[in-house]
């Protein structure tokens, strides 16, 4: 435009061919109807624009040395091809810039807008912000196309930018700082932000909702009121390495939406790091770290499929809840949790694969009714407070490969729950390596429990056992010990180790093809003992005092076990359980 475009000057102080008012100098060029470009020395020029055709607006000072400030109305409004280049425009209650056609650039400008919009984009135009400052006011894209880039937005007075109606606006580079709602939010419309830096928004950052679409990379989000990155009402787009410090929640999927989050650290979120309450969307490579109630939380009938988390300190890692609630999780690593690693309720269903979770209270919790189901292909569970798995009310566990190691109980099952082993192993426990109890069901085919500081297997109250194929090795106290009115199958099992007995049972499991080198007693529930100490197992588990003489609550307050181990031995016997 420069090389044949019309050169007008603008001064306060006026002169041989100058100016004294930008109107006069747009007005001449107006009469020209050609491409022009207006030279504005510095000065302060309390006057609106109205600016048509191929403009430029250019500051001859300084950026900010040419201020236009109005009480009221709009500074400067466009419909043609405009840039303006340094300049302050300022204004109260209403917009202060608006593109009303055309195409419009700002360049090293500030705005500044205390009780309306600094920017309005309008249907069908086109704006470029570049290098500039917005203060107080949103910039508003409705139905236009946008592009910011290197640009600082300030205490906006609700959303810093918003892209509504259709927009297409993409943001690089840019800072938003003290928004009083959202940094960016999108509303039916699409927008890319890239490389940007978002703190102190009143509510969620970046938002998007309305069957929007938001992609946003390489962002820093801390500090903020509600949600990093939002998605609602059936809005998609991608997340990719972002990282968060000290949002409510990190990341959140809600009603619909559907988004593709990759690569993103949330640490100190006060919340949770990722909620997905009604919607889908796929995680990949995410951390979760210190958050303050649970790292993943799904519900609603959310159903996310996640790959490759990582989730360190703070409270529960993961947790889906509600009936229809769902969630698909492949290669998670949990450490240093304060309560629970993973947890399904009250009708969640909850798959993973290629789990391994470190020094947490309990590793594997489930509670609900029968739709409450939670399977773990292939897991590691080590250094558990107090359970690596356990499962409660009417819900249901399947585990397949997985080993439990150094903690108190490896496997219970308690109330009316079900539990199904296949090719599971607890090594090293305190109390039991997998435990029946209430009236649970403990199904499990070549279970391996060695070097249990107690017992191997526990079944009592009225528990139901299909135990098949079997080892339980090393257990100090008893490899197996069914009492009360437990019952059920322990086929072609093996005890072996140097524990005071190899079974002790209660005349009510069928032992076929039992293989010990141990005894086996038949127990008897004795009474007038010394008093008992006591074990405690209601979702945590606290022992105070030996096994023996011991009593056990396990589940909750409805389930009670008075158990008493003693070392006296019976003869070998021979494999059926028979004395030898």
């Amino acid at each position: 435009m420069a090389a044949l475009a019309a050169r007008y000057r603008v001064s306060p102080r006026g002169g041989m061919g100058v100016h004294r008012d930008i109107a006069s100098a747009l007005a001449a060029a107006a009469r020209k109807n050609r491409p022009a470009r207006i030279e504005i020395a510095p000065g302060h020029y309390a006057e609106p624009l109205l600016v048509r055709g191929e403009v430029e607006l250019v500051a001859t000072g300084e950026p900010g040395s040419v201020t236009v400030i109005l009480p009221s109305g709009t500074a400067l409004e466009t419909a043609g091809t405009v840039l303006a280049r340094g300049l302050v425009l300022a204004s109260r209650d209403a917009d202060v810039v608006r593109c009303a056609a055309g195409t419009l650039t700002l360049e090293h400008t500030e705005v500044r807008a205390p009780g309306g919009v600094c920017v309005h984009a309008t249907p069908g135009t086109a704006v470029t912000l570049r290098d500039s400052a917005f203060r107080h006011g949103r910039v508003l894209f409705a139905g236009a196309g946008g592009h910011v880039e290197r640009c600082r937005f300030t205490d906006a007075a609700d959303n810093a930018l918003a892209a509504i109606e259709g927009a297409r606006v993409s943001v690089r580079d840019s800072r938003f700082t003290g928004a009083r709602i959202h940094g960016v939010r999108v509303s039916g419309a699409q927008a890319e932000v890239t490389g940007c830096e978002l703190t102190g928004t009143g509510l969620a950052a970046l938002f998007a909702d309305t069957q929007a679409w938001l992609a946003v990379a390489d962002c820093t989000i801390a500090d903020v009121g509600a949600e990093a990155v939002g998605y609602l009402h059936h809005s998609r787009g991608s997340v990719d390495r972002v990282r968060v410090t000290g949002a409510e929640q990190g990341i959140a999927v809600a009603e619909g939406s559907d988004p593709v989050v990759r690569g993103c650290v949330l640490t100190d979120c006060r919340d949770t790091g990722i909620t997905v309450r009604a919607g889908r969307g796929r995680f990949e490579d995410c951390e979760v770290a210190e958050a303050g109630n649970v790292a993943v939380f799904v519900s609603e009938r959310g159903a996310p499929e996640v790959h490759g988390l990582r989730v360190a300190g703070g409270n529960v890692g993961v947790v889906v809840t509600g009936t229809g609630s769902r969630g698909a999780f492949h290669g998670v690593r949990v450490t240093d949790l304060t309560g629970v690693a993973l947890r399904a309720y009250e009708g969640g269903k909850a798959v993973f694969r290629d789990v391994r979770v470190e020094r947490c209270v309990t590793h594997l919790e489930t509670r609900g009714d029968a739709g409450t189901t939670a399977e773990v292909d292939g897991g590691v569970f080590t250094d558990f407070s107090m359970s690596a798995v356990e499962v409660l009310g009417t819900s249901r566990v399947t585990l397949r490969q997985v080993t439990a190691e150094r903690g108190m109980v490896g496997f219970a099952v308690a109330e009316e729950a079900q539990l199904f082993l296949t090719d599971c192993e607890a090594r090293a426990v305190t109390s039991a390596g997998a435990a029946a109890l209430g009236q649970g069901r403990l199904v499990a085919r070549r279970l391996r429990v060695a070097g249990s500081e107690s017992l191997g297997l526990l079944a009592q109250d009225r528990s139901r056992l299909e135990v098949h194929d079997s080892e339980f090795t090393d257990c100090a106290s008893v490899g197996a010990f069914f009492r009360n009115e437990a019952g059920g199958l322990f086929v072609g099992c093996a005890v072996s180790g140097t524990g005071a007995a190899g079974v002790r049972h209660n005349g009510r499991v069928s032992m076929p093809s039992l293989r010990s080198s141990l005894s086996v007693e038949e127990w008897q529930d004795e009474t007038n003992q010394p008093p008992p100490t006591h074990v405690t197992y209601n979702n945590n588990v606290t022992i105070h005092g030996g096994v023996r003489d011991s009593q056990l609550a396990v589940g909750n307050e409805r389930v009670d076990m008075n158990q008493r181990i003693d070392s006296r031995r019976t003869p070998h016997t021979d494999e059926d359980g028979s004395p030898a």
